[in-house]
């Protein structure tokens, strides 16, 4: 199987026509061909350079500008099967939902290919599946919600525990009124029914998705994509936001999981793409990409652009500035 140095070797040694350097694009849009010849279904990659040190969270997220790649990468790809390979921190869950909304829209068999991490508002979107396909090493996320506030994002079950702290200690000691009111008086009216109806949003996105994907030809559906809704939406349970769910944990819940290690040729492909993809991050502007099999992508570079052309030139890639950061 092709490794991480494998990978970057043939990405030194390509030289397209004209170019001046090594050809990231060619490199992995040959393996996003291969795939697809492999496996007969159409192919599209969602992948963000979040993990990079300098990646800032206003480019990597999920937005509602991400549509547009989509519209892009699903033109010419007809139905009714479509691999997505997804490695993403999350970002907004009404983007998300919107995102998973025309995605269903247009393909009935949809598979999730998780290279490394799809975690948040990407667990989201990969629970929207009819399976998801994970290596060992693979793993998504918690998907209760986290609001920006003063610039930070604070997970919204945090803030519901913080004020119902507040709340029990100065009903047993007045005194501490001086102490917690500076602390609460920073936070917007409202931040209490903000948090409680992301948290009801997430999980009934996902109970949902699961009952009409997923789950939707097991008699126990209904119970079960509750069950596994509120697994993932549990903060109280994983402690930790960032905090990752494997395989193995996802199954047990009654996520239906296959291995990625089940089909090496399927997985050498998959991990040569990701291998490919991580190489043109490090190598490029570029800290997000949306790229189908045959060579129609979108990018977001690290700072924002201006529109450079309405269409790709063939193999090319339609440049656009970031959007907004909104709930992870």
């Amino acid at each position: 199987m092709p490794g991480w140095g494998d990978i970057l070797r043939e990405i030194g040694e390509s030289v397209s026509q004209g170019a001046v350097g090594p050809d990231f694009d060619l490199i992995r849009r040959k393996y996003l061909t291969e795939l697809y010849a492999h496996t007969g279904r159409n192919v599209v990659l969602y992948a963000t350079d979040f993990l990079g040190a300098q990646a800032n969270p206003a480019n990597t997220s999920i937005t509602l500008q991400d549509m547009q790649g989509l519209m892009e990468c699903f033109r010419d790809l007809p139905g009714p099967n479509l691999d997505l390979i997804l490695h993403s921190p999350g970002g907004s869950p009404e983007a998300a939902n919107s995102l998973v909304s025309y995605m269903r829209s247009k393909y009935e068999d949809v598979r999730v290919f998780v290279p490394l991490a799809a975690m948040s508002a990407a667990t989201m979107w990969a629970l929207s599946a009819n399976v998801i396909v994970m290596g060992k090493h693979s793993q998504l996320g918690p998907i209760d919600p986290q609001l920006v506030t003063g610039g930070r994002a604070m997970p919204a079950r945090a803030l519901i525990r913080q004020f119902e702290r507040a709340a029990d200690e100065c009903s047993n000691d007045p005194s501490r009124l001086s102490v917690w009111l500076p602390i609460l008086q920073q936070y917007a009216p409202g931040i209490l029914e903000v948090c409680a109806q992301y948290e009801e949003l997430g999980r009934e996105l996902v109970q949902e998705w699961l009952r009409s994907y997923m789950l939707a030809d097991d008699p126990a559906r209904d119970q079960k994509s509750e069950a596994i809704a509120k697994y993932f939406a549990d903060a109280d349970l994983h402690k930790a936001h960032g905090r990752g769910i494997d395989r193995e944990h996802a199954r047990g819940q009654g996520v239906i999981v296959e291995d990625l290690e089940d089909d090496q040729v399927l997985q050498d492909l998959v991990l040569s793409i990701f291998h490919a993809t991580t190489q043109t991050f490090s190598g490029t502007g570029a800290v997000k990409i949306i790229e189908n099999h045959i060579g129609r992508a979108f990018a977001v570079q690290q700072m924002p652009v201006n529109v450079t052309q309405v269409m790709p030139p063939p193999g090319g890639f339609l440049q656009m500035p970031f959007g907004p950061l909104g709930p992870a």
